[in-house]
């Protein structure tokens, strides 16, 4: 039944993508794609977690919104220190530590790091993401956790398991 309903949902995305969204070309599409599927479905080898589609919601209504904020903030702190040149750096290589178990998880992670100016990920091992700050700020591996991925790594702890 799985596989039915995975070939299904292909290949009504796939006919929606293609032929339009008209509710005509919609309802074909969902005929010849209940047809495909019937036929084809027996020979398949894959099949998907229908729990992506609620992944894909969380990710995008809570996690784009959250990186886009935090991208902004440290926007205008970099651009900060760039107009007051007097304001003191602190450079160096931190650890943050992660409880991200999935590669992608933690490649999301890493790369929202990245993308969040200030900070670059270098390394990322099993555990750890190592991250190069411009202006490190704290003592401990929890501190330098907590303030720079923080906010990513509690929502990305519950899309990415």
């Amino acid at each position: 039944m799985r596989k039915f309903l995975s070939a299904f949902v292909v290949f009504w995305l796939i006919w929606s993508v293609l032929s339009g969204f008209r509710m005509q070309d919609v309802l074909i599409g969902a005929v010849v794609s209940l047809v495909l599927s019937f036929v084809v479905s027996r020979y398949l080898s894959f099949s998907f977690d229908f729990r992506i589609f609620y992944k894909v919601f969380l990710f995008i209504v809570i996690y784009i919104p959250v990186f886009l904020y935090r991208m902004v903030l440290a926007n205008l702190d970099m651009a900060r220190r760039v107009l007051s040149p007097s304001i003191p750096l602190n450079p160096g290589f931190v650890k943050v530590k992660t409880k991200i178990k999935s590669k992608t998880g933690k490649l999301t992670l890493a790369n929202s790091i990245t993308l969040t100016p200030g900070t670059m990920s270098v390394e990322v091992d099993e555990e750890t993401i190592y991250v190069h700050w411009v202006d490190v700020q704290g003592e401990e591996k929890e501190e330098y956790s907590k303030e720079i991925s923080g906010s990513f790594e509690n929502i990305l702890g519950g899309i990415f398991r």
